[in-house]
């Protein structure tokens, strides 16, 4: 991870508190802050897809909040941390996760519908992360899940598919597979570092002879993004 050193501003005029603030009062005002200034648009103009992300940034400003309150607790406290590497990690859809992980389901459903919003059609237009294909990937999310459970200090690393499990419909008796784009609308909960990109050799192959000329690599630029998803306060 990047980091950059410098003089640390004073937070008066910070809005951190009403950023994070978790009544049903606050959640409505920071959706109606977000649909404006994030998504460039009035209620009015919104798209279901518009609605869903200005919800998805009000909720992950709030879990970003007990994020890097953690990881600077950790880092004061030098402890060590659990790093699960999994090729794939199917968590399942994160709105709904998350506000039942915040205690704030009730309280965001109040915002909504004093809004005219119906929270479960928000629920409902989220694409659920496509990491994986199989038991593995559930197996890592609940691993992942149970350490947050249990206080445990830990990362997991995978891989962001742009491609995920496809999508199955049935045409005249048949079962028909179709590429599950779940990227096309954006993902709110990634935070993206590109900065932290580095190279990944692909190919080559196997020799025997020692001097034997090596076939050429091909290179992929791998882009790292962070993804907000549970998070336990650190004591």
């Amino acid at each position: 991870m990047s980091e950059t050193s410098g003089a640390i501003l004073p937070h008066s005029g910070s809005q951190k508190g009403q950023r994070t603030a978790l009544s049903a009062e606050a959640l409505a005002q920071s959706f109606l802050d977000n649909l404006f200034f994030v998504q460039g648009r009035s209620v009015e103009r919104a798209t279901v897809n518009d609605l869903y992300l200005a919800l998805a940034h009000t909720v992950r400003d709030r879990i970003l909040e007990r994020w890097i309150s953690t990881v600077k607790n950790y880092q004061a406290q030098d402890v060590r941390v659990v790093c699960y590497l999994s090729a794939e990690f199917l968590t399942g859809p994160h709105l709904a996760n998350n506000l039942i992980n915040l205690g704030i389901y009730d309280e965001t459903e109040q915002a909504m519908r004093q809004l005219g919003i119906d929270l479960n059609v928000l629920v409902e237009q989220e694409e659920e992360p496509g990491l994986g294909n199989g038991g593995l990937g559930r197996l890592a999310a609940c691993f992942m899940d149970s350490l947050a459970t249990l206080d445990i200090p830990a990362i997991g690393y995978g891989i962001r598919y742009e491609y995920g499990i496809f999508d199955q419909q049935i045409r005249d008796g048949w079962q028909v597979e179709s590429t599950d784009k779940w990227l096309r609308l954006g993902n709110p909960w990634a935070l993206e570092r590109p900065e932290d990109g580095f190279e990944v050799k692909l190919g080559g192959r196997a020799q025997k002879k020692q001097h034997q000329p090596r076939g050429k690599d091909e290179l992929a630029m791998a882009g790292p993004c962070d993804a907000s998803g549970r998070i336990q306060e650190a004591g």
